[in-house]
């Protein structure tokens, strides 16, 4: 079973940054597409961001494309999430979740499946992100 760990989730003031981490121990992401979702208090879960296997094509929503970059480095086995100019509604859980790539068609990282939760097979805990002043 793929376990995957977030990390770097903290308490930052309006228009600060952070960066998060999604590894997986004893097994390769290299081989997935990942996403990373958010989840706000009283709100549902939604997708921000998803990269391909090979980290050649990224997707991102509308709230916070400009803002966040996801990256990956497979020689790590880690995918980033930075995230800049941080709002007070950037607040909530984030989790990071993989679909093996062998799954995907080649379209599917630039296509609106790739923020939906019901594409991916493996989740993290969530890391909590606060922006607050």
């Amino acid at each position: 079973q793929l376990q995957l760990v977030e990390s770097g989730g903290g308490l930052v003031q309006p228009g600060g940054s952070l960066r998060l981490s999604c590894t997986a121990s004893r097994f390769n992401l290299d081989s997935h597409a990942i996403g990373w979702f958010r989840q706000a208090p009283g709100k549902e879960r939604e997708g921000v961001s998803c990269i391909s296997s090979s980290g050649d094509n990224t997707n991102y929503s509308d709230s916070v494309k400009g803002r966040f970059t996801i990256s990956r480095d497979n020689a790590k086995n880690t995918v980033y999430l930075q995230m800049n100019s941080l709002k007070a509604e950037d607040t909530g859980i984030y989790y990071c979740a993989a679909v093996p790539a062998r799954l995907l068609d080649s379209r599917w990282t630039m296509s609106p499946r790739c923020h939906h939760q019901v594409e991916y097979d493996f989740w993290g805990q969530g890391t909590q992100v606060t922006v607050s002043s």
